[in-house]
């Protein structure tokens, strides 16, 4: 894993904007821990410059003529993985190519200002190299350094899902994490309240992109959706979701507080509503992030008689997230990431047959 200590970080910006290529490089070259050794027009240009110059950090678009970032992106993988960040368009489009690239192996995805770009992206001066820096110690996961995912079956004896949830916290890396860990838990789980830390619109298109690829009913969550067995609920980007008992049954709460630990779905909501409205009937998760959001939730859970899981730091593309909160004491288990939902599985009652993937 890349260390920063005693040397900058050498960044190579590709865009096919003239703009945004100098934009990035005023941005970063501020910072006394970065330095701008390149920028590339397009992914031909990017490709010469990723073998002479090595940086230790590429932020690329998305969207560009000749050849699209992700196609570009999967070769660099392939051939010479390099720590990518994702500086992309807000909208339709660049939601769903970003996704494609996540999945590819880029660590972090950023979303373009709408509309005054150059205010717009002097106002994410820290945002950007703050990430640029987080990319820089993160776990590179090439096609072959990639988790492997297992499988979970739950048989023999039915789960005990009444009146339980299930609520994941993930940010950098998570995208990919949380593809694995959903696919490990069988359809009849318990509600799962998932905290990704993404901007506005992409979780809506990564919400559709989780419902293809696991089967379960991924959605968006909005306010008042009821949570129950099958049902995966996202927080949307840019607002935060909480837990509350109605009755018999759960709901969320979506709302727009202003962001805790600088992020806005926060993790930390999400638990200390579920310790609240769940007690000793819900699981806590936090899979791979930089930060420490959901920490303190997680303890609050692990208190009220939650079963309280963490992602180890081998299988963390960022270990962040889940070092802080094994550090305060609110992790009961600290697992592999391919062996959560065998956990989870085994706590709920039922046992679970390996089926490597």
């Amino acid at each position: 894993m890349f260390k920063t200590e005693g040397k900058k970080i050498r960044v190579l910006i590709v865009d096919d904007s003239s703009m945004m290529r100098h934009l990035l490089k005023d941005l970063l070259t501020t910072d006394p821990e970065i330095e701008v050794v390149g920028v590339a027009v397009d992914p031909y240009d990017a490709r010469e410059k990723l073998v002479s110059l090595r940086p230790d950090v590429m932020t690329l678009d998305v969207e560009m003529p000749r050849m699209d970032g992700v196609t570009f992106l999967e070769k660099v993988m392939k051939h010479f993985p390099t720590r990518t960040v994702i500086i992309s368009s807000l909208t339709p489009e660049g939601s769903q190519l970003s996704l494609r690239a996540l999945a590819a192996g880029a660590i972090d995805v950023i979303a373009k200002p709408k509309l005054d770009i150059h205010r717009g992206i002097r106002d994410m001066a820290e945002q950007i190299t703050s990430r640029v820096k987080v990319a820089a110690t993160a776990r590179v996961m090439g096609p072959s350094q990639k988790v492997a995912q297992t499988l979970f079956k739950a048989t023999t004896r039915v789960l005990e899902t009444t009146h339980k949830v299930v609520a994941v916290a993930s940010s950098t890396g998570g995208t990919e994490a949380l593809k694995t860990f959903l696919l490990g838990m069988p359809k009849e789980c318990p509600g799962i309240l998932i905290v990704q830390h993404m901007p506005p619109l992409f979780t809506r298109a990564y919400a559709d992109h989780l419902k293809s690829l696991t089967g379960f009913d991924v959605r968006e969550a909005q306010q008042g959706d009821r949570v129950g067995p099958g049902s995966v609920l996202l927080a949307p980007g840019g607002s935060h979701m909480e837990l509350a008992r109605t009755g018999s049954y759960y709901t969320v709460q979506i709302h727009q507080q202003e962001p805790l630990h600088g992020v806005r779905p926060a993790a930390d909501y999400l638990f200390k509503s579920v310790a609240q409205a769940a007690g000793s009937n819900a699981i806590g998760v936090v899979l791979t992030g930089m930060g420490k959001d959901g920490a303190e939730g997680l303890l609050a859970m692990r208190r009220s008689g939650a079963l309280t899981l963490a992602q180890d730091e081998e299988t963390c593309v960022v270990f962040g997230m889940p070092k802080e909160a094994i550090r305060i004491e609110a992790v009961e288990k600290v697992l592999p990431l391919q062996a959560i939902a065998g956990a989870i599985i085994t706590h709920l009652g039922g046992r679970s047959e390996d089926k490597a993937a």
